[in-house]
């Protein structure tokens, strides 16, 4: 039994101890860490393996080799880069190099004056063996070799030595490495590469049926193309759409979730289904399928891509209430249990039983829905409620759906304990939501983005920072004025590299139910007819935002994130800076949208590559204001009814 006597520990990155894949983007470059040592003195060879997994049609690829660095403390490290979607696996190979262990010995032996004739001998059976396993076309090279060394023994030891410790020599020897003491860590650990705009990309989450004009009555499709161009003229590269499908009209929610609906009101989107179709079906009152097609082909023309609620719920009159009985929860009498968060009530949905007797059927129908989708154009799916569905679930639909749809998205709507977040991250969604919303002071900021974007969370958690959404109007925003709206949607668009805003954000829409964070009059349950250019709206502040997040590579990476000091509670700095160096970002902003504070603000310059005694301009991208500065601490002054923060592009003189 041949004994690994290499130990490779402590890699990096890895999930869980590689139970899970770690996350990457195409173009990224992964740089793999790990200990790698052994009894003894010998030198060793580390490799770093990569290939392509089977996915759709296209098979497993060939391992790539890398070879690895010996750094301080048996520390070893190699990167690769992925250029492509889809499935990797990596892992490390290391071994004894006995020729170079012997290379090491002899030159030590020979320069102290000892005899290294036996040594010699050793040499060259190292050679013999090495052209053994060699192809027969390189062979060649180790008989010249050997010839060699042969002949230079004829003239003097030293001779012998010398050729024999020629680098050309070590050179073809690793080629033709000895492995038979060779360890593999195993299994292999694997790695997900996703599209770019898994890590970057602007949301704008929209209701097709408030892009209209006439009051009481349902936009269209056609109604969303005209607003196109508004959409991508604030800079936003993702068009998202709550539910399409035709909606239920048993227990039909009226206008504020009242339990009944008048005639005429629309109801709740997230009741699918009805005589008219299911989840493969849109609601006629938007248009057609063929309208839908055409929407998604104005947008891509535009540089948008479209996302879609995947809502996995059923109202009473959904296809699936007669066509397969047996996927619902049933109560003792027979009857269809509705859906219920308590005290939520959900009368109007009934809640589908994943663990079914048909659990088969059902998870089979659920990946078809989003294969019906991706057919007609989708590739990002933001996932609604996802928590309340079996994780083996989303660890069974998402890789089937990636093994030959590898571009698509899946955004987890989970707003539930931290834990169930990061397991359905880890399983496979793309992008999760977080608790960005509820953090508005900065020792929390600072905590909770440090955990995200710094910790082990930062290898498969891509948070997503909505500002808003059709149900939570933070308080923070029903009550700090416009002022509230410019600071959060700051923050959301450069602590983190992909946010979004939910419409009307940009109209500072701010009116909630008495007591709630949930919006009066909200869209969810009545159409609405909107004036996109009402005064106060903050649309030329958002665009600037987004133009300057789109010309600063800085700000589209996701853990990047470095916070600074300052003197004051309510003013947080932080920066981001490209991985070249090159593309430095400061940002610097009044939490408090009341007052003027003021602080001095300590960075790093040294890091920068400035020195103390160096002036430096800082160039305030939103304002186009530059000013002068020298050394690490600086001041500020923010006034939140002017502008709440600075947005610093640093400039080296």
């Amino acid at each position: 039994m041949t004994i690994q006597s290499v130990i490779i520990e402590q890699i990096t990155p890895r999930v869980d101890g590689g139970r899970y894949p770690i996350k990457r983007e195409v173009g990224d470059i992964i740089t793999v860490g790990a200990g790698i040592y052994k009894d003894g003195h010998d030198k060793l060879t580390a490799v770093l393996r990569y290939r392509k997994k089977k996915t759709g049609r296209q098979p497993t690829g060939k391992w790539t080799e890398i070879p690895m660095a010996q750094g301080e403390n048996f520390e070893w490290s190699a990167s690769f880069s992925v250029n492509g979607l889809g499935h990797y696996e990596y892992t490390i190979e290391a071994w004894p190099n006995l020729f170079r262990t012997w290379l090491d010995e002899i030159t030590k032996k020979h320069a102290a004056g000892v005899d290294v004739s036996g040594e010699l001998l050793e040499g060259k059976r190292f050679i013999i063996e090495a052209r053994e396993r060699a192809p027969k076309s390189e062979r060649d090279r180790f008989t010249k070799c050997l010839e060699r060394v042969e002949a230079s023994q004829l003239v003097s030891e030293d001779t012998a030595v010398k050729v024999i410790t020629e680098a050309q020599y070590a050179h073809m020897m690793d080629q033709f490495p000895d492995k038979r003491l060779a360890t593999e860590y195993e299994p292999p650990l694997e790695l997900i590469v996703d599209p770019v705009r898994a890590r970057f990309a602007n949301w704008y989450e929209m209701f097709p049926r408030s892009q209209g004009r006439i009051p009481g009555q349902s936009g269209t499709f056609k109604d969303c193309e005209t607003r196109l161009s508004e959409i991508e003229g604030m800079g936003f590269n993702v068009v998202y759409f709550p539910p399409i499908h035709p909606i239920g009209e048993t227990n039909r929610k009226g206008a504020n979730n009242s339990l009944m609906a008048t005639p005429g009101e629309p109801g709740c989107p997230y009741a699918i289904g009805n005589r008219r179709g299911g989840h493969k079906a849109v609601d006629p009152d938007l248009g057609t399928l063929t309208d839908f097609d055409r929407l998604v082909t104005a947008c891509r023309a535009m540089g948008l891509e479209v996302a879609l609620d995947f809502a996995i719920n059923c109202s009473p009159d959904h296809p699936y209430v007669t066509e397969h009985p047996e996927w619902f929860y049933k109560r003792p009498d027979g009857s269809i249990k509705y859906a219920e968060n308590p005290p939520k009530k959900y009368e109007d949905i009934y809640s589908l039983d994943f663990h079914c007797q048909d659990r088969k059927g059902l998870w089979n129908e659920m990946k078809s829905i989003i294969e019906f989708w991706i057919g007609h154009g989708v590739d990002i799916f933001r996932v609604d409620n996802p928590h309340t569905k079996p994780v083996a679930f989303w660890a069974w639909l998402i890789p089937e759906i990636k093994k030959d749809h590898p571009q698509v998205t899946f955004l987890a709507e989970a707003f539930t304990h931290p834990k169930m977040m990061q397991m359905l991250a880890k399983v496979g969604f793309t992008q999760s939501y977080t608790y960005f919303t509820w953090r508005n002071y900065k020792e929390e900021i600072v905590e909770y983005l440090t955990e995200l974007t710094q910790g082990p969370m930062k290898e498969y958690y891509r948070g997503n920072f909505f500002v808003n959404t059709p149900d939570i109007l933070p308080k923070f925003l029903q009550e700090g004025g416009r002022s509230a709206f410019k600071i959060r949607v700051l923050l959301a668009a450069t602590l983190s590299s992909v946010y979004g805003i939910y419409s009307g954000y940009e109209l500072c829409e701010h009116t909630p139910v008495p007591g709630k964070e949930e919006y009066l009059h909200s869209e969810k349950y009545q159409y609405k007819v909107w004036d996109w250019d009402r005064p106060g709206n903050i649309k030329d502040y958002i665009a600037k935002l987004n133009w300057i997040r789109g010309a600063h590579t800085a700000l589209q990476e996701y853990d990047n994130l470095k916070f600074y000091t300052t003197d004051d509670e309510h003013v947080l700095s932080y920066g981001k800076t490209s991985e070249d160096g090159r593309d430095i970002i400061i940002v610097i902003v009044n939490l408090d949208p009341y007052h003027v504070h003021e602080s001095h603000v300590s960075l790093p310059i040294k890091k920068f590559g400035i020195s103390p005694q160096e002036s430096y301009e800082v160039h305030d991208l939103i304002t186009d204001a530059r000013y002068q500065w020298r050394g690490e601490k600086n001041w500020v002054r923010l006034d939140p009814h002017v502008e709440p923060a600075h947005i610093f592009h640093i400039r080296r003189k």
